[in-house]
């Protein structure tokens, strides 16, 4: 391991072991210090959100989008601070830190017994939603977790979510497509985030005027399984509860390709987190390209 994976998995175990035990109001301090400081220095990060924001904000000029970014590096350390926190939250606490709108497209879908696929984006906290849906709902599900590099970062992520009661299986490797057909065929929840493809083969989609890949996952499972695929999007406000929203159902198209039917319905799915990151741009923690057009400079600025 190089000094620098070393050095990443220490800090990031530093932070699940002491950030944990600190107040919370200490913590949401701590947590708008380190955003503050980093949207000082400016990195690259910082800058990536604010050219990710110029495409979600059109219009917005120098000054609105270095309020976005300062905005939204806090949400950022705010999903940081929390996740840091869930794993000394009580059952009580990780119930009343969230309150979903629609819910009962999630629900009505479980009961069905058909098996439901949770799709979402890089909104708000992801995994304080599946706490949620584990402590509330009492509802297992199954997510897929990029392989992080040192390897000892991404065992410390499969450690936390599934002390969240997740069940983790690797992006990489070939074989969690088919771990997920059969807990839908089982009548199970599957949550993937769903805005970023990893595999550099996903399925084009256009993405606030412009193009983009997102995962087919979601579509390919759903046509294959017969699951219900429901996005969701996630926003924080001024209180300690983020929000969310459960969409309607996306359906498998009567007729048409595969291939055809998997581009209309992530399109779809691009559509409803589309809505959501407008509403709320500044919890939306892209800090990576999305673009076709900034992932290839030929084909535009970077």
């Amino acid at each position: 391991m190089s000094t620098a994976d070393r050095l990443t998995d220490a800090l990031y175990g530093l932070g699940w072991s002491t950030v944990k035990n600190l107040p919370e109001p200490v913590a949401v301090r701590l947590g708008r210090t380190i955003a503050d400081l980093a949207w000082k220095r400016r990195g690259k990060g910082v800058q990536r959100l604010e050219a990710n924001y110029a495409r979600v904000v059109p219009g917005a000029g120098p000054e609105r989008l270095a309020e976005l970014s300062r905005a939204g590096m806090r949400s950022y350390l705010r999903y940081w601070m929390e996740s840091f926190r869930l794993p000394a939250w009580s059952p009580e606490r990780a119930r009343t830190g969230f309150q979903p709108k629609d819910l009962h497209h999630l629900t009505d879908g479980l009961a069905s017994g058909r098996g439901v696929i949770l799709a979402l984006p890089h909104l708000a906290n992801w995994d304080l939603a599946g706490a949620w849906v584990t402590t509330e709902l009492r509802t297992p599900f199954t997510t897929v977790a990029e392989r992080l590099k040192p390897e000892t970062l991404y065992d410390r992520f499969v450690a936390y979510r599934e002390g969240l009661g997740m069940e983790v299986l690797p992006h990489s490797g070939g074989s969690a497509f088919g771990t997920l057909a059969r807990r839908l065929r089982d009548g199970g929840l599957v949550c993937l985030v769903a805005d970023r493809d990893l595999s550099a083969s996903g399925t084009e989609v256009d993405f606030f005027g412009d193009r983009a890949r997102m995962p087919a996952g979601p579509a390919l499972l759903a046509q294959q399984t017969g699951a219900l695929l429901l996005p969701v999007t996630l926003w924080y406000d001024d209180s300690p509860v983020m929000k969310g929203r459960v969409h309607p159902p996306i359906e498998v198209p009567p007729s048409g390709t595969r291939a055809e039917r998997t581009s209309a319905m992530t399109q779809s799915l691009a559509d409803a987190f589309a809505t959501g990151i407008a509403e709320h741009p500044e919890d939306w923690h892209m800090l990576q390209r999305l673009w076709i057009a900034d992932l290839d400079p030929t084909k535009g600025p970077s």
